[in-house]
């Protein structure tokens, strides 16, 4: 049975370090435009992250950009068959939402979470379904066709790829793995890291979501 292609580990180690330094970047170049007098800007202010995309959610109905307008969006790209961070990743991602949701239930409810597949042929629909119902009761699962998934990708500056697998059908994706926020217009305010903890996402929230 023919094997899938390996990738090295150090190009792949290299490719998700070119995708943290290009975010890096992106912040770094937005913090230098002045804000407005008395106004302090969000930190990814100006940065080319977000656009347009259309894709399908859990329930068969399709998502787009502007269907989420006038919401903020808390967005995380995965997968549904990653073994362990992407779960976890999600997880804190729901719970920082819940603290704030309970702290000010009014703002809390105009954020939406949105979790964007980077294996869409093994999360169709239906298995996003499940997945997202693990988490949060109002967590959009977004997947679509290979070229609708990579719009979204570029759009949001995500890397992603097969990594080892036993079979087509059993493999890994490799992915670069942040927590965007995003204010109701589509534009990008601040990402949350892999070590920002429910408590920060949701202080995060409570000082950008109006």
């Amino acid at each position: 049975m023919k094997q899938p292609r390996r990738l090295p580990f150090l190009r792949i180690a290299l490719l998700l370090a070119a995708a943290v330094a290009l975010v890096a970047a992106f912040i770094w170049l937005a913090a230098q435009k002045p804000a407005a007098q008395g106004v302090e800007a969000p930190p990814l202010a100006g940065a080319p992250i977000g656009g347009d995309f259309a894709l399908t959610d859990q329930d068969g109905g399709r998502v787009t950009n502007d269907s989420l307008k006038g919401r903020y969006r808390l967005v995380y790209f995965g997968y549904s068959f990653c073994p362990d961070v992407c779960p976890v990743d999600v997880q804190r991602m729901a719970q920082g939402l819940q603290r704030f949701e309970a702290a000010n239930p009014a703002a809390a409810a105009r954020v939406q979470p949105v979790f964007v597949t980077v294996d869409p042929a093994r999360d169709t629909p239906a298995v996003l379904k499940d997945f997202v119902a693990a988490f949060h009761p109002r967590l959009v699962g977004l997947t679509g066709s290979e070229a609708e998934v990579d719009t979204a990708k570029r759009a949001y500056r995500v890397y992603a790829a097969k990594g080892e697998g036993t079979d087509a059908e059993n493999y890994l994706m490799d992915h670069s793995a942040f927590i965007y926020l995003m204010d109701p217009d589509g534009k990008p305010m601040l990402y949350f890291e892999r070590g920002d903890d429910a408590a920060a996402i949701a202080a995060g929230l409570a000082k950008w979501v109006r």
